[in-house]
């Protein structure tokens, strides 16, 4: 066995590429939200896999946006650029067979003073392969990639010669992390996300953007976890929509958030859910604080 390496990775790229699709296909567990709809990762997180001779500290990180500039989207700029600052790698993540000018915008961010790997994912979805080569010659003519790996997160394509490539520049070193860990973050955090995923699973195609979640108690009595959450929406009429006739759209909602927080947490969970308004939240820098946006 060689020796021991260890160190941060940064997923970054556009919105919807597949970057939380892929942290949780590389760390084997959903750490990360995922859904049909662009930019629903809003934090960093980091996901940890921990191999016999390495340990991977992948950071996934908000898709970078060009079009909006409200203060939550400053916000989760500021977490892709701080990211790219802090890491030993960065793994940029594009579509097959798509770009635009977020994939261009996203390279300008590129460091020159560090690897990157460029992953090109769903290629699952591609008819016709033979159109990745003049993609994949554009992009390295673009910028020096260390490596180039086409993958599909969704089907597991690749994933492991893509570790290989990623693993040949972590820095040599003890683990940073315990072998048991997986995210760098609390259970806290995550029973929040859950709750935030299945807003965007649910609800139109506006109303999750507007809306986020806090979560104001979370006990722990062994392996039962109480829980009480506040989904936070911008105007009266979002907070109809969530709720639903009768309850019923936010008695899905908290059900399988529930569901989602006992198979990662290992135990029951007891999870009530409110909803308040409190109207321009996302542009609001010192409520966007209270919420957990760094």
């Amino acid at each position: 066995m060689g020796e021991m390496r260890s160190g941060h990775v940064a997923i970054v790229g556009r919105p919807n590429v597949g970057k939380s699709t892929l942290l949780n296909r590389l760390v084997g567990e959903k750490i990360s939200i995922v859904s049909r709809k662009a930019q629903t990762t809003r934090h960093r997180i980091a996901g940890i896999l921990t191999r016999p001779d390495a340990q991977f500290v992948f950071v996934d990180t908000p898709g970078f946006q060009t079009r909006h500039t409200g203060a939550l989207n400053r916000t989760m700029n500021r977490n892709v650029t701080r990211a790219l600052a802090d890491v030993d790698v960065v793994l940029m993540v594009i579509e097959a067979g798509r770009s635009d000018d977020g994939d261009e915008a996203m390279i300008r961010l590129l460091p020159r003073d560090r690897p990157v790997a460029l992953a090109v994912n769903k290629i699952d979805r591609l008819g016709d392969k033979t159109v990745l080569l003049p993609m994949l010659a554009r992009f390295s003519a673009e910028f020096p990639f260390a490596a180039i790996v086409p993958v599909s997160a969704a089907r597991g394509t690749q994933i492991e010669d893509l570790l290989a490539e990623v693993k040949k520049y972590l820095p040599c070193g003890e683990m940073l992390f315990g072998e048991d860990e997986m995210t760098d973050r609390s259970e806290r955090f995550l029973a929040a996300e859950y709750l935030r995923e299945k807003l965007f699973r649910y609800l139109g195609d506006e109303l999750p953007y507007a809306a986020a979640v806090e979560i104001e108690k979370f006990e722990q009595d062994g392996a039962l976890r109480r829980i009480a959450a506040v989904v936070v929406v911008e105007r009266l009429a979002h907070k109809g929509i969530v709720i639903g006739r009768g309850g019923q759209m936010l008695k899905k909602i908290a059900s399988e958030a529930r569901q989602d927080m006992e198979r990662l947490f290992g135990g029951k969970v007891f999870l009530e859910v409110f909803v308040q308004v409190r109207s321009g939240w996302a542009d609001d820098e010192r409520l966007l604080g209270s919420l957990g946006y760094e």
